[in-house]
């Protein structure tokens, strides 16, 4: 058998509070990375996506979205004026192949006047064109009508708190002006989307509310 005297012990217990110590600093460093990359992750996810919208206001396809009248019955957000389209249901053969929430890729195309309307729809990604956006199915019309609506990414339009409430204002009253044309800016690149601007009769919705609270001043 081995003998180990009261220096061995020493040496032993030395040991095994180095090895403890190692073990915490190696802890403490795995903590420390996994800290550092998570909030990587964290700058580098908003980034893309600034990234990606700013890719596709420069280099996507401009689309002019007639919008639609709003329900009288919906509140006043606040924060954003919520848009609905002209462009946003589409005659199917088959509705039974369509179901509420699945996502669903709008070819698009123009009208005479050069707003936006629907080619067709597929539940694939489109081959040999970049002129689709992807959307969501709201909306299932099995009465005979064979009508599938369309949700869209861009149905809101954020600004500053201040103007909000008096741009959502200018917004409906011009929906229910049949003599004004408002459309929302679109920028369109392999499926996404950026909205770029709410206009009535071209000219910028932020315009025209500058203009009436300058006027009001």
């Amino acid at each position: 058998s081995i003998v180990c005297g009261s220096g061995c012990r020493v040496f032993l217990r030395q040991l095994l509070d180095n090895s403890k110590k190692e073990r915490k600093m190696m802890g403490k460093k795995i903590r420390i990375t996994g800290f550092v990359l998570l909030a990587l992750v964290q700058l580098l996810i908003p980034a893309r996506m600034i990234w990606e919208q700013e890719h596709i206001l420069k280099k996507g396809t401009e689309y002019k979205f007639k919008t639609a009248p709003v329900d009288p019955n919906d509140p006043f957000r606040g924060k954003y004026i919520t848009l609905s389209y002209e462009a946003s249901s589409f005659n199917v053969a088959n509705e039974m192949v369509w179901e509420y929430g699945q996502t669903i890729y709008v070819v698009l195309t123009t009208d005479q006047k050069g707003f936006a309307k629907i080619a067709s729809i597929t539940s694939e990604v489109p081959e040999g064109t970049e002129a689709y956006v992807e959307g969501s199915v709201l909306f299932v019309t099995r009465n005979g009508s064979n009508q599938v609506t369309i949700g869209y990414p861009f149905d809101r339009f954020y600004m500053e708190e201040s103007k909000a409430q008096p741009a959502e204002i200018t917004y409906r009253n011009s929906q229910r002006d049949t003599t004004t044309t408002t459309y929302a800016l679109v920028r369109v690149k392999n499926g996404k989307a950026v909205l770029k601007d709410v206009l009535i009769d071209g000219v910028p919705i932020k315009e025209l509310v500058g203009k009436e609270r300058t006027g009001n001043d």
